[in-house]
């Protein structure tokens, strides 16, 4: 396999609250490749964001600090970059797509002046050759009448349209990292398939890898080769996404699955739901933090945080998840009953 295009290593982001220090990531390790793409899912509140933001040099400080761990980029230590080392990165070799378009776009700029702002800074278009660019990428993500709505200003356009002028702003420049934070929410199916699609060909024309953060488990399993599963600021699972939707090896990851709908089965009552509630962050027990949730729960489970394992190796990747159940037995019933 070839090096490693991103390499996150034990980080640990944290931040201050009225509450107290609130571990929002907790130990995380990850490495992403040139043309993958690496799916993180996990309730509200999970880490999934923040750990993201910390690899953008995102993270708002105050409140928020990288306690410890490594972030590199093609071998380079983003966590020593300079404001104006950043200025060069963000929008050309990592671009992301943020979650809130509304907070994320500037409200007195046009779609055009933000559009136009990131080619012509990264790749030294003339005003004119990055408003027609602008132009040709509102077409690519389904805004019509893309000639006209680019002189508009945000607040002109709907809250799934400016959810597309910000993919747009992220593949303007073909990034060699796409982070894309929840992209396709307030999306239409329609829209985003063509979204999706327009993912996979940047994937095939430049080698673009991506970081696709959801909820929705459904567009993992189209999109993904990896899934990266987080509860309470750490990796619970992680895995090869066929292996991981065939059979999970986290009760959590389980709880996941077992929650939403599938297009195979009618729906005759009420979905299942992963009992209680997420931990406070700023309080987190000593064992396991789904522990209070887990219907497999043991004695040790609460004196005793388990680690990330990799254990089990499949054709299509490594798989390791953070658990002391033994999960051939009962999750191999629930399985077979989740296939039922």
């Amino acid at each position: 396999m070839s090096p490693a295009l991103l390499e996150v290593d034990r980080l640990v982001v944290e931040f201050t609250t009225d509450n107290g220090v609130v571990q929002a990531v907790n130990d995380i390790s990850f490495e992403l490749h040139q043309g993958q793409t690496l799916g993180i899912v996990g309730e509200s509140g999970s880490g999934k964001s923040v750990a993201n933001l910390a690899v953008m040099g995102l993270v708002p400080q105050p409140p928020g600090r990288i306690v410890s761990g490594d972030i590199s980029f093609r071998g380079r230590d983003l966590r020593s970059l300079t404001s104006r080392d950043w200025s060069a990165i963000r929008g050309k070799q990592i671009s992301m797509i943020f979650q809130d378009p509304m907070t994320a776009l500037n409200p007195y700029m046009t779609i055009a002046d933000q559009l136009r702002e990131v080619t012509q800074r990264h790749l030294g278009h003339r005003r004119r050759v990055a408003i027609d660019h602008a132009v040709e990428m509102l077409e690519r993500v389904g805004i019509p009448a893309a000639g006209q709505r680019v002189f508009d200003y945000p607040h002109q356009f709907s809250g799934g349209m400016r959810q597309r002028v910000m993919i747009a702003m992220a593949l303007s420049c073909k990034p060699d990292i796409l982070i894309a934070d929840e992209p396709t929410t307030a999306l239409d199916v329609t829209i985003q398939a063509q979204i999706l699609d327009l993912m996979k060909e940047l994937q095939r024309d430049v080698g673009t890898a991506i970081i696709f953060i959801t909820h929705d488990l459904g567009v993992v399993a189209n999109i993904c080769q990896e899934v990266m599963v987080m509860y309470a600021g750490r990796i619970v699972e992680h895995a090869p996404v066929g292996p991981l939707f065939q059979q999970p090896l986290h009760p959590y990851t389980l709880g996941l699955l077992k929650s939403g709908p599938r297009w195979d089965q009618r729906i005759t009552g009420e979905l299942d739901a992963i009992d209680g509630q997420p931990p406070d962050l700023s309080r987190l027990p000593a064992g396991c933090a789904f522990a209070a949730r887990c219907p497999y729960v043991q004695d040790r489970c609460q004196k005793e945080l388990p680690p990330l394992v990799f254990h089990e190796t499949t054709p299509s990747g490594r798989r390791g998840q953070a658990c002391f159940h033994d999960l051939t037995t009962s999750l191999h019933n629930a399985c077979e009953e989740l296939e039922q």
